[in-house]
């Protein structure tokens, strides 16, 4: 028998409105035009963008739309298919210089600010049958390897360990959740905003974030 070729890689993406304190959130740039500049760069075969999708910054009032999306990511894939679907989130640090690949996401939803429905948490659970605040979910997408890929291409890219405990955080723990239920992986990368990294590399980033998610799923 020949060996299998790699799995069919579908990867939805969601960004970010803006919230206090940042009022043009790259993240809804990014996603927004980011069909169109795949279209003209292309993607390795055996890659597809699935949806690109801009959330309110919200935590719990955000929940219904992110499970819709991951609910219709996975409902054309049925049990008998290859297909591997990832999950990837796009959020900013304002405070950031470079892209940072988040390993985890933490139980717990500390706002520092309402988010933009109001919301303002504190040392809450964000799944409570999950346990205590200090429970953690892991990506099962190969952090290291992903990173290592981005780095060869030239960016400025690092790892962290710690996605906040705002709305990044928030949505990243659901996802994280949900993809292992399902079989499917889930990655949130935190980037800059424009004034520290320009619009341009950021698309270019975000192109080659997709290539480097397929080439070592």
């Amino acid at each position: 028998m020949g060996s299998e070729g790699p799995k069919p890689v579908v990867i939805h993406v969601t960004g970010f409105k803006k919230f206090q304190g940042v009022a043009e959130n790259p993240t809804e740039t990014i996603v927004s035009n980011l069909r169109d500049f795949i279209q003209k760069r292309g993607l390795p075969n055996g890659v597809t963008l699935g949806s690109c999708i801009v959330l309110e910054t919200a935590g719990d009032g955000a929940l219904p739309m992110l499970y819709k999306i991951m609910e219709s990511g996975i409902s054309r894939t049925d049990a008998l298919s290859n297909e591997q679907v990832v999950w990837l989130h796009l959020g900013v640090n304002g405070g950031a210089h470079k892209f940072a690949i988040e390993r985890q996401a933490v139980n717990e939803a500390s706002f520092r600010c309402p988010d933009e429905l109001g919301w303002q948490p504190q040392q809450l659970p964000i799944v409570l049958e999950d346990g205590g605040t200090t429970q953690t979910r892991q990506t099962s997408c190969s952090v290291e390897a992903i990173l290592k890929f981005l780095k060869k291409k030239g960016y400025d890219v690092t790892t962290s360990d710690d996605a906040g405990r705002f709305v990044c955080n928030y949505v990243y723990y659901h996802s994280l959740r949900f993809a292992e239920q399902k079989g499917h992986k889930s990655l949130f990368v935190h980037v800059p905003l424009f004034s520290k990294i320009d619009k341009e590399t950021q698309m270019q980033f975000a192109a080659s974030l997709l290539e480097a998610i397929a080439a070592t799923c």
